[in-house]
This record gives structure tokens, sequence and C-alpha cells, in this order.
């Protein structure tokens, strides 16, 4: 990931192309219903995919053909769910291939599937999962973008092996060589990511803390007061009001 202009065999590049075409059709409507009726948040979004753009375009080699780096997805995802980002990634990517060399035109939908699409709602679930369990926020926050990252690496690891199976032991085999040879450098770019997206947060958590209520990252009114019930029953005499970063 970025996979290689040309790399992909052509049918492979056309079926995750039409695989990817859905989601960033329904993500292009989302994202204008967002500026439409939230205007303000403009600046946010252009801000996530900044993120996304300039994580995503460090690179550092590790396999023919494709490379290893951070994907920058988690952040958008977490603010304005996975569709949205779907779209901010595909015009990441798309501008990649076009100012950068970086990845390509004909493997843009297997790019778009793996990174801007399966990663963000791997990591959003993830996220999701995690604050309904009680996670702190930045804890969320972390493995949220943490998942984001791995994940999108492991779907590249399926495109790669599906296409270039290995002679002997056929897909899995593929599959197993181009997964542990990416997580060689993924793993610990994965953490990286993920602590840099915790900071961000933290940031935008001091700077634009009515956005996240609104957004629903941080907990206001009801959900707010239940939120701190529950940790003044585990630390008798903390009480608090207004919006809780948890």
């Amino acid at each position: 990931m970025h996979i290689a202009e040309g790399f992909l065999p052509p049918v492979h590049a056309v079926a995750w192309g039409a695989a990817a075409a859905p989601f960033v059709v329904h993500g292009a409507r989302s994202l204008i219903r967002e500026v439409r009726e939230h205007p303000e948040s403009t600046l946010l979004l252009g801000a996530s995919g900044a993120f996304t753009f300039v994580l995503s375009a460090l690179k550092l080699p590790s396999v023919t053909g494709s490379c290893s780096h951070p994907t920058g997805t988690g952040l958008g995802a977490i603010l304005f769910r996975p569709p949205i980002m779907a779209v901010l990634g595909t015009i990441t990517l798309l501008f990649q291939a076009l100012l950068l060399a970086h990845g390509g035109l004909t493997t843009l939908g297997a790019n778009v599937f793996s990174m801007a699409i399966v990663g963000p709602w791997a990591g959003y679930g993830v996220y999701r999962l995690a604050r309904r369990y009680g996670a702190p926020l930045m804890a969320a926050v972390f493995c949220g973008a943490f998942v984001a990252d791995l994940s999108t690496y492991c779907v590249t690891s399926v495109q790669l092996a599906l296409a270039f199976p290995d002679p002997g032991s056929g897909f899995l085999g593929g599959l197993g060589k181009f997964g542990s040879i990416f997580a060689l450098t993924q793993i610990p770019l994965a953490v990286s990511e993920g602590l840099l997206t915790v900071l961000v947060m933290r940031l935008l958590v001091q700077s634009s803390k009515g956005e996240l209520t609104r957004l629903g990252v941080l907990l206001t009114g009801k959900r707010a007061a239940t939120a701190v019930e529950t940790e003044a029953e585990a630390q008798p005499g903390t009480t608090g009001t207004g919006a809780v970063a948890r």
C-alpha cells in the first residue's frame, strides 16, 4: 500500500474499482449533506483530509510493487464516520497518484478499498466498541487509529496474494509472504499513528470542543451525566457536568 501503477492484473484492478465505487458514491452524498447542514464543519473536514494526505504520503519501502506508511484515516473516521472518510481517502489517493506517483490510477480502486473503506470502517468499529464498554476517549482513539492502519495492510496483503499466489502453496502462501513482510514495518507504524492521532485529538478537544460535542465525540447532557455517575460510583465524591472527554 499503495499498490503501484500497473502492478495488478487488469481484471483485479477493475474488480476492486467496482467494489469500491458504491462506498465512494454513498460517502459523497454523506459529505454533501454534512457540508450543507453544517457548513461550520468545513474547516475540520479539511484538516482531516490534510492529516490523511500528509501521513499517507510518508512511505517506507516494504515489498516490490508496494510500500508501508501511516494512513491517517482513523481520525476522520472517528470525527465524521467512515462514509465521509471514503471520499476524503479517495481524493487523497487520487492526488497522490497524479502528483506524487504514489500508487496509481489503474490501482486506485484497490487502494481506495483498503485504505479509504476497510481501514476507516474497521477503525471506527473498534473505536465505537471501546467507547461502548467504557474505554476513555483517548484510549479508544488510539485503538481506532491503530486498527485502521493495520487493517489496511491486511487487506492489501489479501489483494496482492489474490493477484500473485505462491507457486507452491497458492493464495495462503502468498498471503503469509506478503503479510509477514508488511508486518515488519507496519506494526510499529500503526502504533506511531495511534499515538499521533491521540495527540491531534487532544488538541481538538481543547480548540474545538463545541464541534466535537456536536459530532458525538465528546459526551454531553444526559450521556455525560450518566458517564459521570458511573465514574462517581467507582470513585466516591467525584462529580461533574458539561462535556466529558472519556
